[in-house]
């Protein structure tokens, strides 16, 4: 029996979190109205979430000097997650990612590599790997990820994916070999249009093709989770004050696979993945307003069984 329930792959950051009146243009400033110094990376997010939502956690990432001894590292083992496997660079800084949002909810992103040049050096941890029964991969280096999803899935692992804002580095080769390599791919609804787009495929298409699962997220019109040979199911969104938008996705991620790994169906991991993702939104940050599973379940189960 595995000893880890979920391993996650990918990037772990400190964000710079800005609300902004409007983005500035070249050679311009702009007010900056609030700034938060937070942990995040995709990563990161969903091994935190993932935690407090019951799972135990192993996280991989490539964290520089300014990790060790910091508050994040500390915040990690408090919460449970194991980071024993971290690949650590003496020299470099760890990733950091700057957030800007505008007052309609849109944003854009800035992000710092820096450690993250170890990923192509080093080589993929095959026994952490064997030693869980599911791995999550999330932001990182394509080649990397893609070794890591080869290997896991020709071990009977559950593999889900989510390339988050570094699609763009996925070659079109890069996907046809990640989409073979997993069972569920997890996007919003622009990536999703972009693999489609990529690929020449439909999501039916891919849906043979690959992964058995399509989890699409709609921001405030809620999620659509597609199967193979069956109806999509349309997951609405709770009804919320949102403060911040970033890391919404990661939190639904990580509560989706929280209940598919303990064998709900989708519908209830799409469910209680939306309730939680409607904490996270109305406060900075995606590990900052984490709920109890206790309150996600009233919460959930108030709001769609109405």
């Amino acid at each position: 029996m595995s000893e880890i329930d979920l391993l996650v792959i990918g990037h772990t950051c400190f964000d710079y979190i800005m609300q902004v009146k409007e983005f500035s243009k070249v050679n311009t400033s702009a007010l900056v109205t609030n700034l938060e110094q937070l942990h995040g990376g995709a990563a990161g997010n969903v091994a935190v979430i993932a935690s407090k939502m019951g799972l135990d956690i192993d996280l991989i990432s490539c964290v520089g000097k300014n990790f060790i001894g910091s508050k994040y590292e500390s915040q990690l083992i408090d919460d449970g997650v194991n980071i024993a496997n971290m690949i650590v660079d003496d020299n470099l800084n760890t990733p950091t990612a700057f957030v800007l949002t505008n007052p309609e909810d849109q944003q854009m992103f800035y992000f710092y590599w820096g450690a993250a040049e170890k990923y192509s050096t080093t080589p993929i941890n095959e026994a952490a790997i064997l030693d869980a029964e599911a791995m999550h991969i999330a932001t990182g280096d394509p080649e990397y990820n893609i070794k890591c999803a080869k290997f896991a899935y020709s071990n009977d692992k559950l593999v889900s994916f989510d390339p988050g804002q570094d699609l763009t580095l996925y070659t079109t080769e890069n996907l046809h070999d990640m989409l073979q390599n997993c069972n569920i791919l997890f996007g919003n609804e622009h990536e999703i249009d972009y693999i489609c787009d990529l690929l020449e495929m439909n999501i039916d298409e891919i849906l043979e093709y690959g992964p058995g699962i399509i989890v699409k997220s709609l921001g405030s019109n809620g999620s659509e989770i597609y199967q193979e040979r069956e109806d999509p199911i349309h997951i609405d969104a709770l009804t919320v004050k949102a403060e911040d938008p970033t890391g919404a996705g990661d939190s639904y991620r990580a509560a989706f696979l929280s209940q598919y790994l303990r064998g709900n169906d989708v519908k209830m991991c799409g469910e209680f993945a939306s309730t939680v993702a409607s904490y996270i939104v109305q406060a900075q940050g995606t590990q900052t307003n984490i709920p109890t599973q206790d309150q996600v379940l009233e919460k959930m189960n108030d709001f769609y069984n109405d």
